[in-house]
C-alpha cells in the first residue's frame, strides 16, 4: 500500500534533475569551439563568432565567457578582444598527462634499474629546468636518493638536452639565450654517491670537459642526440657523476619526457654507451605504450 504522504497525487516535488547539467554541456561546447582549428589559426575568436558557431544568443555567450575567464578556463586578449582557451585548462591537462605518465612509466624505470643496477629517473622540462617526476632506486647501499620535485638547469644535463632535442633551431636559440646563466642544482646526496663501496674514498675525480658551453655547442650536441637516440654526460654536471638520458615520445611524436640514469663514474663510466642504448630502447617501449609511432 502506498504511503499517502509520498505517493502519487501527494503534491511532493519530483526528483531534482542533475544540477546545472545542461549549463555544463553548453559551457563545454564553448570550450570545444575555442579549441577548434579556426580559433587556433586566428589567435582566438570574438564573442560574435563564438555565438554564431554555437547558435546561441550573443549576450548569453558573452556572460558565459566572462565567467569562464574568471576561472582561468578561457582568456581574453585585451587588444583583439578575442577569447582562447585559458591557462587553467592547460594546467589541468598537464597534471593529468603527468599523472598517467608516472603511472605507466614505473615498470620501464624498473627495467632500467634491473639492467643497470643504478637509480633511474623520469624527467620533464619546466621552462629552463629539468623536473624529476619519479625515481626508481637501485639496490646499492649508497645511492642517489629520489629527485622527485627537484629541478635543475636543463642545458647542463643529459636529460635537459634530450628534452629540447626535437626543437627547431630558432626555438632552441631563444630558449638557450633565456637560460644560459641558469645554475645547476647539485645532488643533495652527492657525497654518498662518491662514498660508494666501489669508489676509492681518497680519490678525487677530475672535472669533465663540458660538451655545451654556448649555443653552437648545444646545437651540435642536439644533432648528436638526434643521430644516436640518447645523450651522455661525463662529470659535466657534477664531479664524479656520469649519466645517460633518452627521449620519451607522445602519440604526436613529440618529446614529453626523458628516462635518465645517473651514477658514480667508477660504476657506470666504462659502460655509458651501453647504458645509453638500453635507455633508448626502454624509452622507445614506453613511448609506444603512450601511443607514439613505433621507432627503431
Amino acid at each position: 500500500m502506498t504511503d499517502p504522504a509520498i505517493g502519487p497525487g501527494s503534491g511532493a516535488p519530483p526528483a531534482a534533475p542533475r544540477r546545472n547539467s545542461a549549463g555544463l554541456r553548453r559551457d563545454l561546447e564553448l570550450l570545444e569551439i575555442l579549441g577548434s582549428p579556426e580559433a587556433d589559426a586566428g589567435g582566438g575568436l570574438g564573442v560574435l563568432r563564438v555565438a554564431q558557431l554555437a547558435g546561441r544568443d550573443k549576450g548569453l555567450v558573452s556572460r558565459t565567457l566572462a565567467t569562464l575567464a574568471e576561472a582561468g578556463l578561457v582568456s581574453r586578449d585585451e587588444s583583439t578582444l578575442n577569447y582562447r582557451l585559458g591557462y587553467q585548462l592547460y594546467a589541468l591537462a598537464a597534471r593529468t598527462l603527468e599523472s598517467r605518465l608516472v603511472r605507466v612509466s614505473v615498470p620501464y624505470l624498473r627495467r632500467m634499474v634491473t639492467a643497470t643496477h643504478e637509480t633511474t629517473h623520469l624527467c620533464v622540462l619546466r621552462g629552463g629546468s629539468v623536473l624529476t617526476l619519479a625515481s626508481e632506486l637501485s639496490e646499492h647501499a649508497f645511492r642517489g636518493l629520489g629527485w622527485e620535485g627537484v629541478s635543475t638547469a636543463a642545458w647542463r644535463t643529459s636529460s635537459g638536452r634530450v628534452l629540447v632535442s626535437d626543437w627547431a633551431d630558432d626555438d632552441l636559440r631563444r630558449w638557450y639565450e633565456a637560460h644560459d646563466h641558469d645554475e645547476p642544482v647539485l645532488s643533495p646526496v652527492s657525497p654518498l654517491l662518491l662514498r660508494d663501496d666501489s669508489t676509492d674514498a681518497t680519490s678525487s675525480p677530475s672535472q669533465g670537459i663540458s660538451l655545451v658551453t654556448d649555443f653552437d655547442s648545444l646545437k651540435r650536441e642536439v644533432a648528436h642526440i638526434r643521430q644516436r637516440g640518447y645523450a651522455t654526460v661525463d662529470e659535466e654536471f657534477e664531479k664524479g657523476v656520469v649519466g645517460v638520458s633518452a627521449p620519451v615520445f607522445d602519440f604526436r611524436g613529440n618529446i614529453i619526457a626523458a628516462i635518465n640514469v645517473s651514477a658514480p663514474k667508477a660504476r657506470l663510466g666504462s659502460h655509458l654507451n651501453e647504458a645509453g642504448v638500453l635507455a633508448a630502447r626502454v624509452a622507445a617501449d614506453l613511448s609506444v605504450q603512450l601511443g607514439a609511432p613505433g621507432r627503431t
